[in-house]
Parts: structure tokens; sequence; C-alpha cells
């Protein structure tokens, strides 16, 4: 493996930590579905145009569909899910908790879809990492309040679902074709859907500042156009299972970015699931050793 291919994860993690700095400059002044829906519509326009310039391949139509409808689960209804959850008054912790779930989800649709070996060393490194995730978001698990509802629950678990789907209906279905065009469809498709709850559920009223603009332009550029082609790059060339546990470092990430940025608290038993959840996605990542592959 290259030395620039060795960096993909721990890039993708460290950009994908950042969105809650968007979403939490963003959500005070904009509904979620409209907001989403005008990130979407700008990535697939930005990407439209990278297309133009880089010449990039065309899709035969039923990859396109393809692509269309993983961009509805993988970005919209993952991140529709999600903000509408925020947005309701649903702690971000429990958000992240449940979203934590992924990982486990996507290894055993990864086993049961793609046929992929899921070793007891990597179900047990899934469940130390879930184990370090709760630890990390303990403190913050407590400031509950009214917005834990039904409502907001089962939209954080479709959420969930929904992103495990569409890596793995990715994983199926976009090997051989070009990623800038593959992730294009994606965005017309996520733009498709956020339009249309907005269109059923919001008022569309936004506030346009400072905080709006920026928050924007780095869940565009950082999140939607970066992160996401990492990701991309990462679902095509690994195994799911190990893909997936990399968001088991999403949280400590974000943890540290916070207490960096925004002063939030960073307790002794925080860092002591950070240590515990990078030994299970250590677990869960591990290669076979050389003497085992060399026996096969």
């Amino acid at each position: 493996m290259s030395p620039a291919k060795r960096l993909i994860p721990a890039t993708f993690v460290l950009l994908w930590a950042t969105g809650f700095i968007g979403a939490r400059y963003a959500m005070p002044w904009a509904e979620p579905f409209t907001f989403l829906a005008i990130r979407f519509c700008l990535a697939f326009a930005i990407l439209g145009a990278l297309m133009l310039v880089l010449g990039a391949r065309r899709l035969p139509p039923r990859m396109a569909m393809h692509a269309v409808l993983i961009g509805m689960l993988l970005h919209g209804v993952y991140l529709g899910g999600v903000f509408w959850a925020i947005h309701q008054g649903l702690p971000a912790g429990l958000s992240a908790l449940i979203a934590g779930l992924q990982p486990l989800l996507t290894a055993v649709l990864a086993g049961a879809l793609l046929h992929e070996e899921i070793r007891p060393r990597h179900w047990i490194g899934l469940a130390i990492g879930f184990i370090g995730v709760v630890i990390v978001l303990w403190p913050k698990l407590g400031a509950a309040g009214g917005g834990v509802t039904w409502q907001t629950l089962t939209a954080s678990v479709i959420a969930m679902a929904g992103i495990s789907a569409g890596t793995i209906w990715q994983k199926r279905t976009g090997a051989g074709g070009d990623l800038v065009t593959g992730t294009f469809w994606q965005y017309v498709g996520a733009t498709l859907l956020m339009t249309l709850a907005s269109l059923l559920f919001e008022t569309r009223q936004i506030t346009v500042n400072g905080e709006l603009i920026f928050a924007l332009a780095w869940l565009v550029l950082v999140l939607s156009i970066g992160a996401i082609f990492l990701l991309m790059v990462m679902i095509r060339d690994g195994a799911m299972s190990k893909v997936a546990s990399l968001f088991y470092l999403v949280p400590a990430v974000t943890a540290v970015i916070a207490w960096a940025l925004f002063g939030e608290e960073l307790t002794p038993v925080q860092l002591v699931g950070m240590a515990i959840a990078t030994l299970g996605v250590g677990l869960a990542t591990a290669q076979r050793g050389t003497r085992e592959r060399a026996s096969r």
C-alpha cells in the first residue's frame, strides 16, 4: 500500500469528525432538510464542474440509478435523520451513540450480503470499539431533556440503518465506476430527497449570516467533497466491516476538537474511552499475519 493510501483512514476520521462544527453553526439559522437540500445541491454542482474539467467517464444508466439510490440512503436518509432529530432536541451525544451501532450493523450486513468473512477477532474489536464510544459519550448522555421521544429515536435509528445500507449497496454496485461521476449522481439523489422533505415538512425559511455561510462552505467542501471521496475510495478498496469500524473513532476525535475549539470538558474517563475505542478499531481492522496469509 502506498504511503498516501495509508493516510486515508486517519484523514477521513479527522474530516468526518469536523462535521459537528458545521451542524453547530448552521442549525440555529436554517431548518435541517432545507439546509441539507442546499448543501447537496452545491455539492453536485461542484462535482458536475469537476466532471467537465477532468473529462470524467459517464456512468451507464443502470449504475447511475444505483448511485442515485445510494445517495438517498448514504447522504439523505443518514444526515436527514440525524439533523432532524438534533433539531427536534435529541442530544447530540445520544444521536452519536445510536449512530455508533452502525459498524456492528454494517458487519452483519456485509457477512450476509457480501459474504465477507468476519473473524472472531474482528467481532471482538467491534464490540470493544462500541464500549469505547459509550464511555466517550457518557458525559453527554445526562442532558437528555425533552428531546428524547419515540420520533427522534426512530429518526436516529433510521439514519443509522440508512448509512449502513448505503455503504453496503455502494460496495456491491459501485466497483469500476468513475468516483467523481458516481458521487455526482449520489448527490443528485440526496438533493431530490431533501428537497421533497423540505417541501413537505418545512417552511424553508433561512437566515443568511456569516455562521451559516461558514457552515455551508465547510460542510460542502470538507465533508461532502473531501471526506466522501475518501469514504468511496475505502469502500472500493477495503472490507466493509473494517471501513465501518473507523466510525468508532469519530466521537473521540470530535470530543478533542470540541475541547480545543469550544472549551468543552474532556474528562479522564473520556480519554480512557478513546483508548478503548482505538484498541477496538485496531482489532477490527487488523490484517491476517503473513504466515496465516501464506498458508491459504
